[in-house]
C-alpha cells in the first residue's frame, strides 16, 4: 500500500505524521519512508537513517550546433516551457527551465539540436533500523523537482507499506509525489489559513482520483471552520493531535512523536487501520 502524507501548505506537521506512522508500523509491516519533499527533505533528522547508497539525478537538456542552424525558430515554438529562444542569429537555451521532454531536438528541421545530461540533484537510500528510507535532494538554485521525485518513488517496494512525505502546496511536485497513491492523508490545522490551503489540497487529490482523510494537527487553536468544511465534503478526520507544548518541544529536538511519547503509537496504528479499511472498501466497491 502507498500512503502519501500531504498538506496545502508547509508547517502543518507532515513530517511529524510521516515519521510517526512509519515508526508505529515498523513491527507490523515492511515499511519504507520516501521523502519526496526534495527541496527541503527533513525526515532524516528524525529517523537518523544509515545511508548506504546514492546516485545523481540528471535530465537531458538541449545543446545546439549553430554552424548548421537556420534560426527558423521551430525549437522555440515547440517548447512549452520557454526553455529555448531564437533571437536573430542566436539560439539561447535556458537549461534551468528545461523539462527534458526532447521536443526541440526531435522536431528540429536541421537536426542540429542534440541532448546532453545536466545534473540537478541526488537520491540517497538506506535504512533506520528495519525501516527502509529514501530521500532526494534538489540542488540549490534548480527549479525541476519532479524528475528527482520520480527517482525517489522508483524505489517503492511492491509489498508492505510505502509512506510518501509530499512537498507542501498543490503545485507540480505535489501532483508528481501523490499520484499513484492508494490513499492520501492531508495534514491540516484548524485555522482560516489552514482551511484555505486544505480546500486546494482536497481539490487536487480529488482530481487525481485518490481517496483522502484528515489528520487535524494542533487542535484547540482557531475555530471550527475546518470541521464544518469537512462535514460538508464528507471527508473523515482520522486522527486529531492537540496543540501541546510537549509535542512542540519533541519536534524542535528532532524526536519523533511516537518515540518521545510512546502512548501515541496506538493512535497511529488505529490511523493505519482506518486507512486500510477505507482503501479495502473502495477497492471492493462494485463501481470500481
Amino acid at each position: 500500500m502507498i500512503i502519501s502524507i500531504a498538506s496545502g501548505k508547509g508547517g502543518t506537521g507532515k513530517t511529524l505524521v510521516a515519521t510517526s506512522l512509519a515508526l508505529a508500523l515498523n513491527e507490523l509491516e515492511h515499511v519504507q519512508l520516501l521523502d519526496c519533499d526534495v527541496e527541503e527533505p527533513n525526515d532524516h533528522l528524525f529517523l537518523e537513517p544509515e545511508i548506504i547508497g546514492s546516485r545523481a539525478v540528471s535530465i537531458q537538456v538541449p545543446s545546439v550546433d549553430e554552424t548548421g542552424c537556420t534560426y527558423c525558430g521551430e525549437c522555440a515554438r515547440v517548447c512549452a516551457y520557454n526553455a529555448i529562444a531564437v533571437l536573430g542569429n542566436r539560439v539561447l537555451p535556458f537549461p534551468q527551465l528545461c523539462h527534458g521532454c526532447g521536443a526541440c531536438s526531435y522536431l528540429c528541421p536541421e537536426k542540429v539540436i542534440t541532448e546532453e545530461s545536466r545534473e540537478i540533484g541526488v537520491v540517497e537510500w538506506g535504512h533506520s533500523g528495519i525501516i527502509g528510507f529514501v530521500h532526494g535532494h534538489l540542488t540549490v538554485g534548480e527549479a525541476m523537482a519532479p524528475p528527482i521525485i520520480r527517482q525517489v518513488k522508483s524505489y517503492a517496494i511492491n509489498h508492505g507499506v510505502d509512506i510518501i512525505d509530499v512537498p507542501p502546496g498543490t503545485s507540480c511536485p505535489v501532483v508528481e509525489a501523490v499520484k499513484g497513491s492508494d490513499f492520501c492523508l492531508l495534514v491540516t490545522e484548524p485555522t482560516s489559513f489552514g482551511l484555505n490551503d486544505l480546500a486546494l489540497a482536497v481539490q487536487t487529490v480529488s482530481q487525481l482520483g485518490i481517496p483522502c482523510g484528515i489528520v487535524l494537527n494542533r487542535a484547540g487553536v482557531g475555530g471550527n471552520e475546518v470541521e464544518q468544511y469537512l462535514m460538508e465534503k464528507n471527508i473523515p478526520i482520522l486522527l486529531t493531535i492537540p496543540l501541546d507544548i510537549e509535542i512542540a518541544r519533541l519536534y524542535s529536538r528532532g524526536i519523533p512523536l511516537v518515540t518521545g511519547m510512546p502512548q501515541w503509537r496506538a493512535s497511529f496504528l488505529q490511523l493505519f487501520d482506518k486507512v486500510t479499511d477505507i482503501v479495502h472498501e473502495r477497492n471492493s466497491s462494485p463501481e470500481r
